[in-house]
């Protein structure tokens, strides 16, 4: 379902969109399909941005299980 809204641009971006639309696409439909990537990608950057926020918080105890990882691996290899 689509709703309808009003946007007030300046004549050169109306042009500027227009023109990268090309004959095919309508405006709408350029500017719905540049929205959508643009949400899409703040919504992925938010989302890497709170794994990133996680594993900081649990940086120190994941460093040393990695170091007592390698290790015992170091000590295996010596046997």
């Amino acid at each position: 379902m689509k709703a309808k809204t009003s946007l007030t641009l300046s004549e050169d971006l109306v042009a500027s969109i227009d023109k990268m639309a090309g004959p095919k696409l309508s405006r709408s439909a350029y500017i719905e399909q540049i929205l959508r990537e643009f949400v899409n990608r703040r919504s992925q950057a938010q989302r890497d941005a709170r794994e990133v926020a996680a594993i900081n918080r649990h940086a120190a105890e994941l460093n040393a299980e990695m170091s007592d990882a390698l290790t015992f691996q170091a000590n295996s290899a010596d046997e």
